[in-house]
């Protein structure tokens, strides 16, 4: 099983599994070998739940569970969101291993809907009935299996897509309606929410998310600060059903220009962005709102940029050794 380095883990409490614990630290990861075949369907889970931790464990983040608070929801904790994430690891390697050996689009696109619906009573079983990441499988299930599909192109351009052909496919034993509600404030509002944002191959993920991040790291933000702008970027533009859910369009609108006004001042990291953060955040949990959906996107980013961490750069020195 393969073991992600990190030049520190003083940040990391001690509660976090040691298997994740390196994911979830703030300093930047130092990219170690791919794992050989027969661990790749476990690697690739191992990330899936550890960005799902790494998510939850940002602190501070707007109207959203962290290790200070319950954000604006009565039924959620950061435990509890560990412990849900935990809990999805079968799920997730299943789908990993079904992406490596099932060839037709079609019938894999079938088998990855019925593992998400497997790992959805999974989850509610551990939660005990509370739904904390639903969204979260629906989009890093994708990428696992995307992921999984072909080993030598591990970007995370081409694993989107890929992903976005497996959302594309009509799973004929889905149900009809779920009445979730997130499915209800696409079907009220005409958005298209996390079915659209696949289909799309997570273009706020990969054309939002990632490059604040990247660019974040680049101008020596901390990685914590790097990770809570990436989240804001999305915030700032992403029809979140969540936020639509609780507050219907106003609050949608207050959510996004929040967002805007931190990034506007430089971001989370500046003191005029933290006061104006302290605010905004203050409002929403007076108004129980919270942006799930970004949250969601910020834990497919933080899995696609460790793939371009562990993969990418191995293949790079690989092919730099050869050149010499």
């Amino acid at each position: 099983m393969i073991t992600l380095t990190v030049m520190s883990t003083e940040s990391v409490p001690d509660r976090i599994p040691q298997r994740y614990a390196s994911f979830v630290s703030s300093s930047l990861l130092t990219p170690v070998p791919p794992p050989l075949p027969l661990s790749i369907a476990r690697c690739l889970a191992d990330n899936a739940v550890a960005a799902l931790i790494a998510e939850a464990t940002l602190t501070p983040k707007p109207g959203l569970v962290d290790m200070r608070s319950r954000g604006a929801h009565h039924d959620l904790n950061w435990s509890l969101m560990c412990h849900s994430a935990r809990a999805l690891h079968p799920a997730f390697f299943a789908m990993a291993q079904a992406g490596r050996h099932i060839q037709s689009v079609l019938s894999l696109r079938e088998e990855i809907g019925r593992l998400g619906r497997e790992g959805e009573l999974q989850m509610m079983q551990a939660t005990g009935g509370v739904n904390t990441h639903r969204g979260a499988i629906w989009a890093l299930g994708l990428l696992v299996t995307a992921a999984a599909q072909n080993m030598a192109r591990m970007e995370a351009e081409a694993v989107a897509e890929r992903a976005a052909v497996l959302a594309r496919c009509h799973d004929q034993f889905a149900p009809l309606k779920t009445g979730n509600k997130g499915e209800l404030a696409c079907q009220t509002y005409g958005v298209g929410g996390a079915r659209e944002q696949a289909r799309a191959g997570f273009p706020y993920v990969v054309g939002v998310a990632l490059p604040c991040l990247k660019h974040c790291r680049k101008r020596g933000d901390s990685e914590d600060i790097a990770r809570l702008n990436a989240l804001l970027a999305v915030i700032a533009v992403l029809d979140d059903t969540c936020v639509l859910s609780r507050g219907g369009p106003d609050a949608l609108l207050a959510v996004q220009s929040g967002a805007q006004q931190v990034l506007a001042l430089g971001g989370a990291g500046s003191m005029p962005g933290k006061i104006v953060f302290q605010q905004w955040e203050s409002g929403l949990l007076d108004r129980h709102i919270s942006p799930g959906g970004a949250a969601d996107m910020l834990a497919a980013a933080l899995f696609l940029d460790q793939l371009e961490h562990t993969f990418c750069q191995s293949q790079h020195d690989r092919n730099a050794i050869w050149k010499k």
